[in-house]
């Protein structure tokens, strides 16, 4: 689920770049990568228990 959260803000960021709108773009770039390192923790912290 929250990977699936990251690929949209993920395209979300790629198409407003294509299209020339850097704020949206900026923050959408942000958020994924936010919400990718939430994924990674998580990931990490289930592989152990």
């Amino acid at each position: 689920m929250l990977l699936r959260w990251t690929l949209i803000f993920l395209v979300v960021a790629l198409v407003s770049g294509a299209l020339g709108l850097w704020g949206v773009s900026g923050t959408a770039a942000d958020i994924a990568k936010i919400l990718f390192f939430v994924f990674l923790v998580l990931w990490i912290i289930s592989f152990f228990f």
